[in-house]
């Protein structure tokens, strides 16, 4: 059987949990790019151990699950090339931009705090503007109000991740999926 290559661009808190349940049905070729390493204060929110700290997210997703991996960032429309999707779990204006503006398939899944959203390339063009809008710089999935303890972890991440699960899983099957889809928790 033939599996369908996935570039996941972040191994962070969505990515991560993404890779995971992907990676577990083995319908998938995937390969993950993050040049970030993990920090301390990923441990309570992103799929990672102690044992991850410090080293690089892409090569330890590679190490937990046999992945592929890119240990730089994506930066350029030729290392999008050869991908069946493109899957954007990075809070990175620039690569959103880069996959807005090029001709393949793409799905972008973001959460922030209590709210989570995917938005796919067959979205309407015309809204990629406000989609792409807002201050520049990285931002974590908790939000911009999180102190850091557990006690104020938020989860829709990890819904995030689930429905960018569902809507990959439904899309390769040949079902009909959203194009553009907001939950608030």
């Amino acid at each position: 059987m033939k599996k369908n290559k996935i570039l996941i661009i972040g191994a962070g808190g969505i990515g991560s949990y993404l890779i995971e349940v992907l990676n577990r049905t083995d319908c998938y070729d995937i390969t993950v790019a993050d040049p970030d390493k993990y920090e301390e204060k990923n441990l309570t929110y992103q799929l990672c151990s102690k044992q991850d700290l410090g080293n690089n997210k892409a090569e330890a997703q590679n190490m937990r699950f046999g992945v592929s991996h890119i240990k730089y960032p994506i930066l350029t429309a030729k290392q999008l090339w050869g991908f069946d999707l493109v899957v954007c779990c990075a809070d990175n204006l620039d690569v959103r931009r880069l996959l807005y503006r090029e001709n393949c398939a793409w799905l972008d899944l973001r959460a922030q705090g209590r709210n989570c959203a995917y938005i796919s390339y067959r979205a309407d063009r015309n809204k990629h503007d406000v989609l792409l809008a807002g201050p520049e710089g990285s931002f974590s999935c908790q939000g911009d109000s999180w102190d850091g303890s557990a006690n104020a972890q938020h989860f829709s991440h990890i819904i995030a991740a689930g429905m960018g699960a569902q809507w990959i899983h439904r899309y390769f099957a040949g079902d009909d999926v959203a194009d553009f889809k907001v939950i608030n928790v």
